[in-house]
């Protein structure tokens, strides 16, 4: 029986925009069935420098990213991609999150299986939008940010479940929203209800983040809102932003005070 790490990692280091979320495809559902082992006695993972990317899109730093607006086509197809690439990162995201962390029970893996899953969904959701608009993934530079914290929280599960999914993917929940009502202006129901379904289902991935994040704390014995607090401080200046979909945040699992911390956090 192949190994659910195993499975991880040939997903991780797919490379191209049709392999990566085929193969999260196939390994998720070859979980969900049964057929993938969790072994107690695995070697610890090896280091991932960076997982498998195809050529483009060239990754620059976000400041240097264009601003568009959504009134041309180019302009709407350019923030289909750069959606594109944050769930075309989520998949790695999640990937990781089974690949490297270890010993944990096996309801944290059906998780972010499953949390991949939905990410190699919303990826192919987007990139057939973004082809109906004559447009491809790679046709527009992006950005490395959600990369960049994995490595920078590998030492640490606690660490990756309070600012992966409850920082950066939850950043999400604040801005669709707006998102679908402008697109809904436009007359482009089409993308708009893309990021509904994507909305109504990142809910789901955040709350698995507080979930889990939660647990670590517990385990380690530490205070979660301080630590939580205190992760902010060191890992998140320049990332927060207000204003927070109140509403959202709470249903994926914040309280009133971690809300209070973001707000502080975001200056």
């Amino acid at each position: 029986m192949t190994s659910l790490f195993t499975a991880a990692r040939r997903c991780l280091d797919a490379a191209t925009a049709d392999d990566k979320p085929a193969r999260t495809l196939r390994w998720a559902d070859a979980f969900a069935r049964g057929e993938l082992s969790i072994p107690d006695d695995a070697s610890p993972p090896e280091a991932i420098g960076m997982p498998g990317r195809p050529a483009t899109p060239t990754l620059v730093h976000p400041r240097d990213l264009p601003r568009r607006g959504f009134g041309s086509i180019e302009g709407r197809a350019a923030f289909i991609h750069a959606v594109a690439h944050i769930e075309f990162n989520a998949m790695d995201l999640a990937w990781d999150a089974v690949y490297r962390f270890r010993g944990l029970p096996a309801q944290f893996y059906a998780d972010w299986v499953q949390v991949a899953h939905d990410e190699a969904r919303h990826f192919n959701f987007l990139r057939a939008r973004l082809r109906e608009l004559g447009f491809d993934y790679g046709d527009f530079d992006a950005h490395n940010g959600l990369w960049e914290m994995a490595e920078k929280t590998a030492h640490d599960g606690l660490a990756r479940m309070a600012l992966v999914p409850r920082v950066l993917e939850a950043r999400g929940l604040d801005v669709t929203p707006g998102m679908i009502v402008k697109l809904r202006g436009l007359g482009d129901h089409a993308t708009a209800d893309i990021l509904g379904l994507i909305l109504r289902e990142e809910i789901a991935h955040v709350a698995a983040g507080s979930r889990w994040y939660r647990w670590h704390c517990e385990r380690a014995g530490v205070e979660p809102r301080t630590r939580f607090r205190e992760l902010l401080r060191e890992y998140a200046s320049g990332v927060l932003h207000k204003p927070f979909n109140t509403e959202a945040r709470l249903e994926a699992g914040f309280d009133l005070e971690e809300l209070e911390s973001l707000l502080a956090a975001a200056g």
